[in-house]
């Protein structure tokens, strides 16, 4: 396995067990293991569609918060992978912006 798949999991764990215990650090973690993700996991060829699934991931987070019941707690859970796949999806937007400035 690799380091990258490994810190997407680890950072998985993270944004789940931070829906139910509030830690300050757990954000700054995630956005940690996102960088690690992005500049890992996500090859050249991967970007695009990397960033149109990060970006409809961003975008629906927020929508099963009228979930009854369990919608609040779905919603921090997606919420705090946010933070992760918004730091990988900067990292790897950062990267395609240079790749294409070699052109």
């Amino acid at each position: 396995m690799k380091i990258g798949s490994i810190a997407f999991l680890v950072g998985l764990v993270i944004a789940v067990v931070g829906a139910f215990v509030s830690q300050e650090w757990f954000p700054i973690v995630l956005v940690v293991t996102g960088l690690v993700v992005g500049f890992l996991n996500v090859s050249g060829g991967e970007s695009r569609r990397f960033l149109i699934s990060a970006i409809a991931f961003l975008m629906a987070a927020d929508a099963l918060d009228t979930l009854p019941m369990v919608g609040a707690k779905v919603t921090d859970i997606m919420l705090n992978i946010g933070y992760m796949v918004g730091a990988a999806a900067l990292l790897v937007a950062i990267i395609s912006l240079f790749d294409m400035s070699k052109d």
